[in-house]
């Protein structure tokens, strides 16, 4: 066998090594790093406005103006943002009184909302009302123990809605608080209210059977209470794919998110922000090895300012 032929066999062995190699070297190498940020609200009870400068305790804080702009700056940053609240939407100051919701889901809607679900004081002027103000906005009302049938929204809500952000698919569904003693009968008709353990795993179970990689529950439970009244941390307990509950009802402005070992061993995370729309909740969440989720970072963000400049 001549030189040069010798040479050429042995080149040809170490190419087709090469290549016969480098698939297995391309299926090794970890997916890229997928990332998403969850903004929410809870109890801004139609505070549209930032609370006047009167030496208060929250002079200058919240409106809507203020919180529209700074959930755009974060949309210009990070890109695949997704934007919830956990109801109690309407109540509180004389927008409400007088237009019954109108502008507060107006403003939502202009601000780019993904989803809501239903607090109690939602229901303050009826259900027929809550039912005509959908009709200004075009994200869901998002709601799994609440049995609407027979009442004007049995169409107008969803138990849950799956989000498209990239590459990723973000499962949400909602819960809500027991209505009867705390809402007049006659505002809340002939809803039933469902359990809202079962019916926030049941759906939990759906949406991650759909493929979902992260899985949240929009709750108005409220955070915690003294006996063993159904709450969110409860809800996490006692959760098997829920990843996320932003919760809302008792007011209460967390520090940092809690963390729960929940029925399979892993972390289930409850956030809440307040009321009256005086911040905004922030959790930026990665995903990496093959979407293994990572709350990276999470902080709530003042809105607006204490004094004028």
């Amino acid at each position: 066998m001549s030189i040069n032929r010798r040479k050429f066999l042995e080149q040809a062995a170490i190419t087709g090594g090469a290549l016969a190699i480098s698939p297995l070297l391309a299926k090794a190498e970890p997916p890229a790093v997928k990332r998403i940020t969850i903004l929410h609200t809870n109890d801004v009870h139609s505070r549209l406005d930032p609370f006047p400068m009167d030496g208060s305790r929250n002079q200058g804080l919240g409106g809507v103006a203020a919180r529209a702009a700074l959930i755009q700056e974060i949309r210009d940053e990070r890109g695949e943002v997704l934007l919830l609240d956990a109801g109690d939407i309407f109540q509180g100051t004389p927008y409400f009184n007088m237009y019954k919701g109108e502008p507060e889901m107006k403003a939502m809607q202009k601000m780019g909302y993904d989803g809501a679900t239903m607090g109690n004081h939602d229901f303050d002027a009826g259900l027929e009302n809550f039912a005509t103000q959908l009709s200004h906005v075009q994200f869901p009302i998002i709601i799994c123990n609440y049995d609407f049938s027979g009442t004007v929204m049995e169409s107008k809500f969803q138990p849950y809605k799956i989000f498209q952000k990239g590459d990723l698919k973000i499962g949400v569904l909602g819960v809500g608080i027991e209505l009867k003693g705390l809402v007049p009968e006659n505002l809340y008709e002939k809803t039933v209210y469902l359990h809202p353990i079962e019916s926030a795993n049941r759906t939990a179970d759906l949406l991650r059977k759909q493929g979902c990689d992260m899985v949240i529950c929009l709750s108005h439970l409220g955070d915690k209470y003294d006996d063993d009244k159904v709450s969110d941390e409860i809800l996490a307990k006692e959760s098997f794919d829920i990843d996320l509950i932003i919760g809302g009802h008792t007011h209460r402005f967390f520090t940092e998110p809690r963390k729960y070992r929940n029925r399979r061993g892993g972390d289930t995370v409850v956030n809440q922000v307040g009321w009256a729309g005086i911040q905004l909740g922030r959790l930026d969440y990665s995903f990496s090895g093959y979407k293994k989720k990572n709350l990276s970072n999470a902080h709530t963000v003042v809105i607006g300012k204490k004094t004028r400049e």
